[in-house]
Protein backbone atom coordinates (compact mmCIF):
# COMPACT_ATOMS: atom_id res chain seq x y z
CA UNK A 1 0.00 0.00 0.00
CA UNK A 2 3.03 2.64 0.45
CA UNK A 3 4.62 1.68 -1.88
CA UNK A 4 1.77 1.80 -4.45
CA UNK A 5 1.33 5.29 -2.76
CA UNK A 6 4.92 6.76 -3.26
CA UNK A 7 4.82 5.14 -7.06
CA UNK A 8 1.48 7.01 -7.25
CA UNK A 9 3.38 10.34 -6.27
CA UNK A 10 5.96 9.72 -9.41
CA UNK A 11 4.02 8.80 -11.50
CA UNK A 12 1.56 12.31 -11.18
CA UNK A 13 4.55 14.04 -10.95
CA UNK A 14 4.00 15.50 -6.98
CA UNK A 15 7.80 14.41 -6.25
CA UNK A 16 10.56 13.55 -8.58
CA UNK A 17 11.36 10.74 -5.95
CA UNK A 18 13.06 10.16 -2.44
CA UNK A 19 13.51 7.62 0.12
CA UNK A 20 11.40 6.55 3.03
CA UNK A 21 12.39 5.13 6.03
CA UNK A 22 10.52 3.60 8.74
CA UNK A 23 11.00 2.04 11.78
CA UNK A 24 9.52 0.56 15.00
CA UNK A 25 10.40 -0.58 18.73
CA UNK A 26 14.04 -0.37 16.92
CA UNK A 27 13.47 -1.96 13.98
CA UNK A 28 13.36 -1.53 10.48
CA UNK A 29 9.59 -1.56 9.47
CA UNK A 30 10.04 0.16 5.64
CA UNK A 31 13.39 1.27 3.56
CA UNK A 32 12.67 1.91 0.20
CA UNK A 33 13.54 4.72 -2.70
CA UNK A 34 11.24 5.34 -5.56
CA UNK A 35 11.46 7.64 -8.60
CA UNK A 36 13.95 9.36 -10.03
CA UNK A 37 16.20 13.07 -10.09
CA UNK A 38 17.89 14.97 -13.23
CA UNK A 39 21.41 15.71 -12.11
CA UNK A 40 22.07 17.93 -15.31
CA UNK A 41 23.29 14.83 -17.14
CA UNK A 42 20.86 12.32 -16.72
CA UNK A 43 18.04 11.24 -14.95
CA UNK A 44 19.64 9.01 -11.78
CA UNK A 45 17.35 6.50 -9.95
CA UNK A 46 17.14 7.33 -6.32
CA UNK A 47 18.86 4.92 -4.03
CA UNK A 48 18.33 3.98 -0.18
CA UNK A 49 21.21 5.53 0.48
CA UNK A 50 20.99 8.50 -2.00
CA UNK A 51 22.48 11.91 0.00
CA UNK A 52 19.93 15.18 0.38
CA UNK A 53 19.80 18.11 0.89
CA UNK A 54 18.20 18.12 4.28
CA UNK A 55 17.39 22.16 4.65
CA UNK A 56 15.82 22.92 7.39
CA UNK A 57 16.09 19.11 9.50
CA UNK A 58 20.18 20.70 9.68
CA UNK A 59 18.12 22.78 13.01
CA UNK A 60 17.08 19.69 14.80
CA UNK A 61 20.21 17.13 13.45
CA UNK A 62 22.93 19.75 14.03
CA UNK A 63 22.31 22.89 15.69
CA UNK A 64 19.58 21.56 18.19
CA UNK A 65 22.16 18.72 19.68
CA UNK A 66 25.43 20.73 18.91
CA UNK A 67 23.75 23.26 21.82
CA UNK A 68 22.31 20.61 24.15
CA UNK A 69 26.25 19.17 24.14
CA UNK A 70 27.89 22.45 25.16
CA UNK A 71 24.96 22.40 27.95
CA UNK A 72 25.51 18.77 28.96
CA UNK A 73 29.69 20.17 28.91
CA UNK A 74 28.52 23.10 30.89
CA UNK A 75 29.74 25.51 28.58
CA UNK A 76 26.28 27.24 27.90
CA UNK A 77 22.94 27.47 29.18
CA UNK A 78 19.71 28.28 28.01
CA UNK A 79 19.34 30.85 30.18
CA UNK A 80 22.59 32.62 28.80
CA UNK A 81 21.54 35.61 27.30
CA UNK A 82 23.00 36.15 23.34
CA UNK A 83 24.55 39.64 24.36
CA UNK A 84 27.02 37.45 26.67
CA UNK A 85 28.78 35.72 23.32
CA UNK A 86 27.60 39.06 21.30
CA UNK A 87 27.95 42.56 22.47
CA UNK A 88 26.68 44.39 19.59
CA UNK A 89 23.60 42.49 19.49
CA UNK A 90 20.79 44.70 20.05
CA UNK A 91 18.98 43.08 22.67
CA UNK A 92 19.62 42.06 26.13
CA UNK A 93 16.88 39.89 27.32
CA UNK A 94 16.86 37.46 24.67
CA UNK A 95 18.29 33.91 25.78
CA UNK A 96 19.53 30.67 23.99
CA UNK A 97 15.94 28.82 24.46
CA UNK A 98 14.07 32.24 23.25
CA UNK A 99 16.43 31.03 19.87
CA UNK A 100 15.68 27.43 20.45
CA UNK A 101 11.65 27.57 20.84
CA UNK A 102 11.43 30.52 17.72
CA UNK A 103 9.89 33.03 20.45
CA UNK A 104 12.19 35.33 20.28
CA UNK A 105 10.52 38.36 18.68
CA UNK A 106 12.99 38.18 15.53
CA UNK A 107 11.22 37.88 12.23
CA UNK A 108 11.25 34.81 10.26
CA UNK A 109 14.10 35.72 7.46
CA UNK A 110 15.74 38.55 5.95
CA UNK A 111 14.46 39.71 3.14
CA UNK A 112 15.30 37.65 -0.40
CA UNK A 113 18.44 37.74 -1.86
CA UNK A 114 19.32 35.77 -5.03
CA UNK A 115 21.72 32.69 -4.07
CA UNK A 116 24.40 34.14 -6.90
CA UNK A 117 24.46 37.75 -5.55
CA UNK A 118 26.83 38.86 -2.55
CA UNK A 119 25.27 39.64 1.14
CA UNK A 120 26.51 40.13 4.84
CA UNK A 121 24.08 37.67 6.13
CA UNK A 122 25.67 38.20 9.76
CA UNK A 123 25.62 41.64 9.53
CA UNK A 124 21.87 41.75 8.77
CA UNK A 125 21.03 39.00 11.49
CA UNK A 126 22.35 41.25 14.17
CA UNK A 127 20.88 44.35 13.15
CA UNK A 128 17.24 42.98 12.56
CA UNK A 129 14.55 44.87 14.18
CA UNK A 130 11.81 42.37 16.55
CA UNK A 131 8.98 41.94 15.23
CA UNK A 132 6.86 41.28 18.61
CA UNK A 133 7.05 40.86 22.38
CA UNK A 134 9.87 38.36 23.21
CA UNK A 135 7.72 35.15 24.52
CA UNK A 136 4.29 36.17 23.52
CA UNK A 137 4.17 33.66 20.34
CA UNK A 138 5.86 31.78 18.19
CA UNK A 139 7.33 32.28 15.19
CA UNK A 140 9.37 29.94 12.90
CA UNK A 141 12.99 32.10 12.08
CA UNK A 142 16.04 30.96 10.20
CA UNK A 143 17.36 33.96 11.98
CA UNK A 144 17.02 32.83 15.41
CA UNK A 145 19.33 29.62 14.31
CA UNK A 146 21.53 31.54 12.27
CA UNK A 147 23.00 33.54 15.60
CA UNK A 148 22.66 30.05 17.34
CA UNK A 149 24.94 28.73 15.60
CA UNK A 150 27.41 31.63 15.61
CA UNK A 151 27.28 31.19 19.36
CA UNK A 152 28.48 27.53 19.10
CA UNK A 153 31.23 28.42 17.05
CA UNK A 154 31.97 31.39 19.76
CA UNK A 155 31.61 29.01 22.76
CA UNK A 156 33.07 26.00 21.59
CA UNK A 157 35.92 27.95 19.64
CA UNK A 158 35.45 25.74 16.58
CA UNK A 159 33.57 26.12 12.98
CA UNK A 160 30.51 25.13 13.54
CA UNK A 161 30.63 22.09 10.83
CA UNK A 162 33.81 20.67 13.00
CA UNK A 163 31.91 20.95 16.48
CA UNK A 164 28.80 19.11 14.94
CA UNK A 165 31.02 16.74 13.23
CA UNK A 166 33.26 15.65 16.29
CA UNK A 167 30.84 16.17 18.35
CA UNK A 168 27.55 14.60 16.91
CA UNK A 169 28.00 13.26 13.76
CA UNK A 170 31.01 10.83 14.86
CA UNK A 171 29.90 9.47 17.80
CA UNK A 172 26.43 8.89 16.33
CA UNK A 173 27.72 6.87 13.82
CA UNK A 174 25.99 9.27 11.37
CA UNK A 175 28.80 7.92 8.88
CA UNK A 176 27.12 9.64 5.43
CA UNK A 177 26.25 13.37 6.94
CA UNK A 178 28.00 16.16 7.09
CA UNK A 179 28.01 20.26 6.31
CA UNK A 180 28.07 20.12 1.95
CA UNK A 181 28.67 16.86 -0.15
CA UNK A 182 32.39 15.29 -1.11
CA UNK A 183 32.74 15.32 -4.59
CA UNK A 184 33.51 11.39 -4.48
CA UNK A 185 29.58 11.49 -3.59
CA UNK A 186 28.26 13.30 -6.21
CA UNK A 187 27.05 10.48 -7.88
CA UNK A 188 24.78 9.68 -5.13
CA UNK A 189 23.75 13.40 -4.33
CA UNK A 190 20.07 14.42 -5.29
CA UNK A 191 20.17 17.70 -6.60
CA UNK A 192 17.49 20.40 -6.20
CA UNK A 193 15.85 23.17 -7.65
CA UNK A 194 16.21 24.84 -11.05
CA UNK A 195 18.59 27.92 -10.52
CA UNK A 196 19.90 29.95 -14.21
CA UNK A 197 19.14 26.56 -16.31
CA UNK A 198 21.19 23.81 -14.24
CA UNK A 199 19.64 21.71 -11.03
CA UNK A 200 21.90 23.18 -7.61
CA UNK A 201 24.15 19.96 -7.33
CA UNK A 202 26.09 19.37 -4.17
CA UNK A 203 25.87 22.91 -3.14
CA UNK A 204 22.85 23.81 -0.18
CA UNK A 205 19.65 25.29 -1.66
CA UNK A 206 19.45 27.57 0.81
CA UNK A 207 20.22 31.10 -0.04
CA UNK A 208 21.47 32.38 3.17
CA UNK A 209 23.34 28.90 4.09
CA UNK A 210 25.07 29.33 0.45
CA UNK A 211 26.12 33.02 1.53
CA UNK A 212 27.87 32.29 4.65
CA UNK A 213 30.04 29.46 2.42
CA UNK A 214 27.46 26.11 3.43
CA UNK A 215 27.32 25.95 6.49
CA UNK A 216 24.81 27.49 8.62
CA UNK A 217 22.64 26.84 11.76
CA UNK A 218 19.33 27.29 9.69
CA UNK A 219 20.57 25.23 6.95
CA UNK A 220 23.52 23.23 5.10
CA UNK A 221 23.46 19.78 5.97
CA UNK A 222 23.50 16.59 3.78
CA UNK A 223 22.31 13.27 4.91
CA UNK A 224 20.76 9.97 3.80
CA UNK A 225 17.47 8.39 5.64
CA UNK A 226 19.63 5.77 7.44
CA UNK A 227 21.95 8.36 8.96
CA UNK A 228 18.25 10.70 9.74
CA UNK A 229 16.88 7.67 11.49
CA UNK A 230 20.48 6.86 13.88
CA UNK A 231 20.19 10.11 14.98
CA UNK A 232 15.92 9.91 15.77
CA UNK A 233 16.49 6.82 17.09
CA UNK A 234 18.65 9.02 19.79
CA UNK A 235 16.33 11.17 20.17
CA UNK A 236 13.80 8.23 20.84
CA UNK A 237 16.28 6.11 23.42
CA UNK A 238 18.24 9.31 24.68
CA UNK A 239 19.51 6.86 27.47
CA UNK A 240 21.37 4.82 24.91
CA UNK A 241 23.67 7.48 24.14
CA UNK A 242 25.90 9.64 26.38
CA UNK A 243 26.53 12.73 24.02
CA UNK A 244 23.97 14.37 25.57
CA UNK A 245 22.08 14.33 28.76
CA UNK A 246 18.78 12.01 28.22
CA UNK A 247 16.84 15.16 30.20
CA UNK A 248 17.75 17.94 27.86
CA UNK A 249 17.16 15.44 24.98
CA UNK A 250 13.65 14.49 26.34
CA UNK A 251 13.20 18.61 26.97
CA UNK A 252 13.63 19.23 23.18
CA UNK A 253 9.86 17.15 22.73
CA UNK A 254 8.50 17.42 26.03
CA UNK A 255 8.63 20.95 27.17
CA UNK A 256 6.03 22.82 24.69
CA UNK A 257 5.25 26.51 24.32
CA UNK A 258 3.11 26.75 21.20
CA UNK A 259 3.88 23.63 19.52
CA UNK A 260 7.54 24.41 19.67
CA UNK A 261 9.98 22.41 22.02
CA UNK A 262 13.49 23.09 21.69
CA UNK A 263 13.48 23.13 17.76
CA UNK A 264 11.06 20.37 17.49
CA UNK A 265 7.90 20.93 16.81
CA UNK A 266 5.03 19.25 19.32
CA UNK A 267 1.41 17.98 17.88
CA UNK A 268 -0.82 19.21 20.43
CA UNK A 269 -3.75 17.85 19.07
CA UNK A 270 -5.14 21.48 18.11
CA UNK A 271 -5.66 21.89 14.35
CA UNK A 272 -4.28 22.78 11.96
CA UNK A 273 -2.48 19.48 12.12
CA UNK A 274 1.32 19.87 11.49
CA UNK A 275 2.87 17.51 8.73
CA UNK A 276 2.11 14.25 10.70
CA UNK A 277 -1.09 14.31 10.63
CA UNK A 278 -4.10 14.97 12.83
CA UNK A 279 -4.19 10.67 13.88
CA UNK A 280 -0.52 11.10 15.40
CA UNK A 281 -0.80 11.22 18.81
CA UNK A 282 -0.45 14.10 20.63
CA UNK A 283 3.22 14.29 21.83
CA UNK A 284 4.72 13.26 18.54
CA UNK A 285 7.19 15.70 17.42
CA UNK A 286 9.66 16.04 14.50
CA UNK A 287 10.29 19.26 12.16
CA UNK A 288 10.67 19.56 7.59
CA UNK A 289 12.76 20.76 5.66
CA UNK A 290 11.90 23.66 2.62
CA UNK A 291 13.72 20.71 -0.32
CA UNK A 292 11.54 18.19 0.50
CA UNK A 293 12.00 16.58 3.69
CA UNK A 294 10.89 15.32 7.01
CA UNK A 295 11.30 13.73 10.57
CA UNK A 296 8.30 12.68 12.89
CA UNK A 297 8.83 10.76 15.63
CA UNK A 298 5.54 9.18 17.81
CA UNK A 299 7.11 8.67 21.40
CA UNK A 300 3.86 6.57 22.30
CA UNK A 301 3.94 3.61 19.79
CA UNK A 302 7.77 3.75 19.04
CA UNK A 303 7.86 4.60 15.53
CA UNK A 304 10.45 6.63 13.56
CA UNK A 305 9.14 8.21 9.87
CA UNK A 306 12.14 9.66 7.78
CA UNK A 307 10.82 10.76 4.88
CA UNK A 308 13.56 12.58 2.37
CA UNK A 309 12.74 13.97 -1.08
CA UNK A 310 13.75 16.80 -3.18
CA UNK A 311 10.64 18.06 -4.45
CA UNK A 312 11.81 21.46 -5.11
CA UNK A 313 13.20 20.32 -8.25
CA UNK A 314 9.24 20.54 -9.62
CA UNK A 315 9.47 24.17 -8.19
CA UNK A 316 8.48 25.69 -4.98
CA UNK A 317 4.49 25.24 -5.41
CA UNK A 318 3.54 22.08 -4.37
CA UNK A 319 1.23 19.88 -2.59
CA UNK A 320 4.25 18.29 0.41
CA UNK A 321 2.54 19.40 3.27
CA UNK A 322 -0.79 17.41 2.18
CA UNK A 323 1.51 14.69 1.14
CA UNK A 324 3.43 14.53 4.13
CA UNK A 325 0.05 14.34 6.35
CA UNK A 326 -1.63 11.40 4.09
CA UNK A 327 1.77 9.28 3.86
CA UNK A 328 1.66 9.79 7.89
CA UNK A 329 -1.44 8.85 8.32
CA UNK A 330 -1.35 5.76 6.14
CA UNK A 331 2.06 4.77 8.12
CA UNK A 332 0.21 4.96 11.21
CA UNK A 333 -2.61 3.32 10.28
CA UNK A 334 -0.68 0.05 9.44
CA UNK A 335 1.34 -0.12 12.72
CA UNK A 336 -1.02 1.11 14.90
CA UNK A 337 -4.57 0.87 13.22
CA UNK A 338 -7.16 3.36 13.11
CA UNK A 339 -8.00 4.98 16.58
Amino acid sequence: MITEYLDGLVKNRLVPGGVLLVLQNEKEIFHEAFGEYDNNVSKVPFRKDTIFDIASLTKVVATLPATLRLITLNQLSLEDRVRKFFPEFKYDHIKIEHLLRHNSGLPADLSFCPRDEERDVIKEVFTVDLQYETGAKSVYSDIGMIILGKIIEKVSEKRLDDFVREEIFRPYDMIDTDYGVNNNELHRTASTELFKGKYVHGEVHDEKAFQLNGVSGSAGVFSTAKDIGKYAQYCLYPEKQSVIDPELFKKSHQSVINQRGLSFQVWDGKEPALSCGSEWPIGSYGHTGFTGTSLWIDPMNEIIVVFLTNVVQFGRDHQLMKIRKQLHTMIHHQLVGIS
